[in-house]
């Protein structure tokens, strides 16, 4: 018959198992603590290298993009205020935020022309032009990082991608899949009619209507009634608009 362990055994056992548990606390402590010393060492390292590189940061963008990727991995975010450190050593944060400032006065300078959907491509035109820099030096990093920044405004700022574009949206309004779809269509031509996005989709004409009535009152088309086909087009300045045409009321 096999013995059972006494309560001389069930202490001993527990004990050894209390030691485990310091044991493998105390690794955890000081692994954790290895690693908030290293975080702290690199985050050291990061403000040196801001200062050595402040200019190269400030001027162009692609070195400003990865500068931003490098604090991202330490969870630094220099947009976050502007006060503190970051600030004082780039002034990175006053740079998007008058960034933010003149997306917002293009978007609504242009809202007549395009429904309050413009082109991300035609944004930095703009800004380009406001700035009186060039597109190069504005990268689309910038403007993305920009407007993230205005959503607390709860105005609607986002970007939508429509196809292989990128559409900045200054308005509240909710743009399902059926929308999407047909802005993506409306890239070839300017235009859609509703037998275009009927063959294109398979949809029914009521389908088809409701979508583009929809995307009209919004104010993100134009009819156009004036062909011999009888055919309506329905136009999306979005898609095609040029800066050229817009950038006189933008500035």
């Amino acid at each position: 018959m096999r013995r059972r362990p006494g309560i001389a055994g069930l202490q001993t056992a527990a004990a050894t198992r209390d030691q485990f548990r310091l044991v493998g606390e105390n690794v955890a402590k000081v692994r954790t603590d290895v690693m908030k010393e290293q975080l702290a060492t690199f985050r050291s390292q990061l403000e040196e290298f801001a200062r050595k590189h402040k200019s190269d940061i400030r001027k162009n963008p692609i070195f400003r993009q990865q500068f931003h990727e490098m604090c991202a991995k330490v969870g630094v975010d220099p947009l976050a205020s502007n006060k503190g450190v970051w600030a004082e050593l780039l002034g990175i944060g006053d740079f998007y935020y008058e960034l933010g400032v003149q997306i917002v006065d293009i978007c609504i300078a242009t809202r007549s022309h395009n429904g309050g959907l413009i082109d991300l491509l035609d944004l930095r035109k703009l800004l380009a032009q406001k700035r009186k820099a060039t597109v190069e030096s504005l990268s689309e990093d910038d403007c993305l990082r920009a407007i993230s920044k205005l959503k607390v405004l709860g105005s609607g700022f986002e970007v939508i991608s429509v196809g292989r574009r990128k559409l900045v949206r200054s308005v509240p309004t909710e743009l399902n899949k059926d929308h999407s779809g047909i802005l993506g269509l409306a890239q070839a031509e300017g235009y859609v009619t509703v037998e275009q996005v009927e063959k294109e989709f398979s949809w029914s004409t009521g389908r088809a209507v409701d979508a583009l009535e929809t995307l009209l009152k919004e104010g993100l088309a134009m009819i156009d009634d004036g062909h011999r086909d009888g055919k309506r087009r329905y136009w999306f300045p979005c898609v095609t608009i040029n800066s050229d045409t817009i950038g006189g009321e933008a500035k």
